[in-house]
């Protein structure tokens, strides 16, 4: 039997002709989703954008009334410079579900997953084809249709 690494690298080759090209690593906590997107950049040669950590590191040299004109632009730079051989692979996106920045996470994934595969950790859950992101009338709450991405789940 395969390993879950070799399932998601099959994966991966496999949305390759798809429109939108984006997998998101479903799990609960501790289930080894950053783990299994470690091993995929091994075996890719290639670096996981950590968005939490990179975004606020250049978020942090912009005022605090402009963070939210800059942090598209700033997240388009990092993709593009993170992404290679038309793989990009994401984790720690908790940060831009943060309302003072006014983006919508999943489109952005989505928006970058036109031009080329896309590997992401998602830090919510999935439920009855309905994506969410924190508990109902929590402020970051999100909930999203899975339409336009491959959902991968980890137990």
């Amino acid at each position: 039997m395969r390993d879950k690494i070799d399932d998601l690298e099959v994966l991966v080759d496999d949305i390759s002709g798809l429109n939108s090209k984006l997998v998101l690593l479903i799990g609960p906590p501790q289930s080894g989703k950053s783990d299994l997107l470690e091993q995929l950049s091994a075996r890719r040669q290639t670096r996981v954008l950590r968005v939490g950590l990179t975004l606020s590191r250049e978020l942090l040299t912009v005022p605090g009334t402009r963070r939210h004109f800059q942090a598209l632009d700033l997240l388009k730079d990092l993709a593009a410079s993170f992404g290679s051989h038309g793989l990009l692979l994401i984790d720690n996106i908790e940060i831009l579900f943060d309302r003072r920045l006014q983006l919508s996470p999943l489109d952005l994934l989505k928006r970058y997953a036109h031009a080329r595969r896309v590997v992401a950790v998602w830090p919510g859950e999935i439920s009855e084809d309905r994506l969410s992101y924190a508990t109902t009338g929590h402020p970051e709450h999100q909930d999203y249709g899975i339409d336009g991405l491959v959902p991968f789940k980890i137990h």
